[in-house]
């Protein structure tokens, strides 16, 4: 194997993941995912450190709650600042995975870049190819959110739970369903409702647009 096996991992062309040597190293950077998961609750600081070491890109803020699950121990993950993720997020980061600021998950959510081709010979050789997934900032992921290989959803976009996207979702909008679709924009109404009609304190909102100015 080069040294350069992650130009292959993110050509997007056709490889041969069960190479003894590519196996090798993704065992070897797989491994402080398993200590990761291993920490208790009350041991953040030794989380955020491991996290520091684990993903290829970590910014500040950032908790993963335990357990979680990549295929590279996060070793192809970008993540921006203050991203929170809920229980049981799987990234299969053959590919790499892009995260931007303040995003949410939810429970058992699945990124997964990895893909394999339609004709039978080609997977009966182990074929496969990875195409990366892009997040926007401030982004929303409901539970049980699956989003494939090369799915671009943009910032501030809420997904709905249990959506399996398949296809780009554009900024600023409420989208759900599998195949998931947008629904409608984010808009005037949600500045005033936080849920159906649980209205949003004036309070709440003036503070917030003064910490944002």
């Amino acid at each position: 194997m080069t040294e350069n096996f992650e130009e292959m991992l993110f050509s997007g062309k056709l490889y041969q993941p069960d190479s003894p040597d590519l196996l090798k190293v993704q065992s070897k950077a797989a491994r402080l995912m398993y200590t990761y998961n291993a920490t208790r609750a009350d041991e953040g600081e030794k989380r955020a450190e491991l996290l520091q070491h684990m993903l290829a890109e970590c910014g500040e803020g950032c908790y993963i709650e335990a357990p979680f699950y990549a295929n590279w121990g996060g070793r192809h993950v970008h993540f921006g600042d203050h991203i929170y993720v809920n229980f049981h997020l799987t990234m299969v980061d053959d590919g790499e995975i892009f995260v931007g600021s303040h995003t949410m998950f939810g429970p058992n959510v699945t990124l997964a870049t990895a893909a394999h081709p339609i004709l039978p010979e080609l997977r009966e050789n182990g074929y496969q190819y990875n195409l990366p997934i892009h997040i926007g900032k401030n982004c929303w992921l409901g539970a049980n959110v699956t989003v494939l290989p090369g799915v671009t959803i943009g910032d501030n976009s809420v997904i709905g739970a249990g959506s399996v996207v398949t296809k780009d979702i554009p900024a600023n909008v409420v989208a759900f369903g599998t195949p998931c679709h947008v629904a409608r924009e984010i808009g005037a109404h949600d500045r005033r409702f936080y849920h159906q009609e649980m209205q949003i304190e004036p309070a709440l909102l003036k503070k917030i647009e003064k910490e944002d100015g």
